[in-house]
């Protein structure tokens, strides 16, 4: 796996790559660096966030990224697993909080290297903290996909969806690569 995508725990569905009994489920999704600053920072604004990917018409195959509980999910959608994300806001006040930009040093798709992102208490032990994002797709798109690792990435740029990164002028994209053998 490349050094720049944090791997997750997965959840896999019956018949799937790594789900016979005693073997140890393949990774299926993951996360860019810049993808996990811009969930962090969504969090401070939307609280607790899922991605669903549909493959339907309003979103095409993009991951759409929710408010957990905006949407409902059922036996129609499979859990690809769950993206842990560092949380640097966690030790931040709620009023704090307010007041933190939704871009970073670099611009919104920066990645804040070892300084604390803006808006973070100036020392802040950051290490540990950490939430998660459920990653959900679709059953009928997952038949497509099911033999492929999927990485969520950022790029600049509007999507056609209802995704809560839209108004930042940046979208969730899917990068993808074939499992290997071995996996």
């Amino acid at each position: 796996m490349p050094d720049d995508v944090t791997p997750a725990p997965q959840v896999t569905a019956p018949g799937v790559v790594g789900s016979s009994p005693g073997e140890v489920p393949a990774e299926r999704v993951a996360l860019t660096p810049a993808a996990a600053e811009l969930l962090a920072r969504l969090r401070v604004q939307y609280g607790e966030l899922m991605f669903h990917q549909s493959g339907g018409c309003c979103d095409g195959s993009s991951p759409m990224c929710y408010p957990q509980g905006e949407l409902i999910t059922s036996e129609a959608d499979v859990h690809l697993g769950d993206l842990v994300v560092a949380d640097p806001f966690s030790e931040l006040a709620e009023a704090e909080l307010a007041d933190v930009a939704l871009t970073g040093p670099s611009g919104p798709l920066g990645v804040a290297g070892d300084d604390p992102p803006a808006g973070a208490a100036p020392g802040a032990d950051l290490d540990g903290a950490t939430f998660t994002v459920p990653f959900w797709m679709s059953r009928g798109q997952f038949e497509y996909w099911s033999h492929t690792h999927l990485t969520v990435d950022v790029v600049p740029g509007r999507g056609s969806g209802f995704s809560v990164e839209a108004p930042e002028g940046v979208r969730f994209i899917i990068r993808s690569r074939l499992f290997s053998d071995e996996e």
